[in-house]
């Protein structure tokens, strides 16, 4: 079935900033399962390169990679500038760390956010500062609050959620995790049937991935256990960990269909859930039979297909 990129479905998605600021390959990790040595002879993008990525079934995202160069943003923002900026839901500037020409980056940044707000003023704005990994690591977070807190003074009306990326890292997932929920409209609800199926599991930890990406697109932990699992960067981290297995299991001829990692403290299982998604439920084994886990995985499966199909 075709849908319209004003249906209420679609949600049109611009990736812009500066050429070779790592758009493209960004774009190729997350939605077509590049691993992250495999980008490094793209090309630079010419002109726009448009796509439809199917995301939790209904939901469509139609992802505008805008080409860098200045002769293609000059065209942004006179002759095409209300053709890229109309009926946006979500605009994410990438900036390069290491660019030489930031003053041009950032006057190119402030003509986004202000055709943004002339042509879709109830857009979102991410900005994604990006190829971190490039700095001394006792140097980024100095850095990347100094350019996201300048970022967000040029930004006004709008208040831009700002990351820290690398295609090397799991800081990638994080960033695109948190613009995809942003996307779907019943995010808060689906967040507290999770937690009520958490509760009646008994379980410390239940994680949702979308089943392509694997992308956290939703999660919930037991207050009890929230000192236990202090790692805040724990799902990006599981998302990267399980997304490079799934590639391998394809390479391999074969599919991931169910995993569980089990020691003296916890159980963890993963398995397929709904059409398009995998559930990561963690248990304390001193506590939940295995056995019940996976069966309250399976008799919830009805209810969170039916949950995850209302779009």
């Amino acid at each position: 079935k075709k849908m319209s990129e004003q249906g209420t479905q679609a949600r049109k998605v611009l990736l812009m900033g500066p050429s070779n600021s790592g758009k493209t390959s960004m774009r190729s990790i997350i939605f077509a399962n590049f691993l992250a040595r495999d980008t490094q002879s793209f090309a630079s993008t010419v002109s726009v390169e448009r796509g439809q990525v199917r995301f939790l079934g209904d939901l469509v995202l139609n992802l505008w990679d805008c080409g860098g160069q200045q002769e293609y943003i000059k065209s942004y923002f006179t002759t095409e500038r209300e053709l890229i900026f109309s009926n946006v839901s979500v605009l994410i500037f990438v900036l390069d760390i290491m660019s030489k020409t930031v003053d041009e980056d950032l006057e190119d940044y402030k003509q986004c956010v202000r055709h943004l707000g002339q042509y879709s003023p109830q857009g979102k704005l991410f900005c994604l500062i990006h190829k971190m990994d490039l700095l001394p690591k006792d140097e980024r977070k100095k850095i990347f609050l100094g350019v996201s807190t300048q970022l967000k003074t040029v930004s006004l009306p709008f208040k831009p959620t700002c990351y820290q990326t690398s295609i090397w890292e799991e800081t990638l997932y994080k960033a695109w995790s948190s613009i995809i929920y942003s996307l779907i409209p019943n995010a808060d609800l689906i967040r507290s049937h999770l937690k009520e199926f958490m509760n009646i599991t008994e379980a410390e930890e239940v994680v949702l991935f979308e089943k392509a990406t694997f992308l956290d697109i939703s999660h919930t932990t037991n207050p009890r256990s929230k000192e236990i699992y202090s790692d805040i960067h724990r799902f990006e981290k599981i998302s990267n960990i399980i997304k490079l297995f799934k590639l391998s299991c394809i390479k391999a001829g074969t599919g991931l269909k169910t995993m569980r990692v089990h020691n003296s403290e916890f159980d963890a299982f993963l398995e397929e859930f709904t059409t398009n998604t995998y559930i990561m439920v963690v248990t304390s084994t001193l506590d939940v039979y295995p056995a019940a886990t996976q069966l309250n995985i399976e008799n919830a499966k009805p209810h969170f297909e039916k949950l995850l199909g209302k779009h």
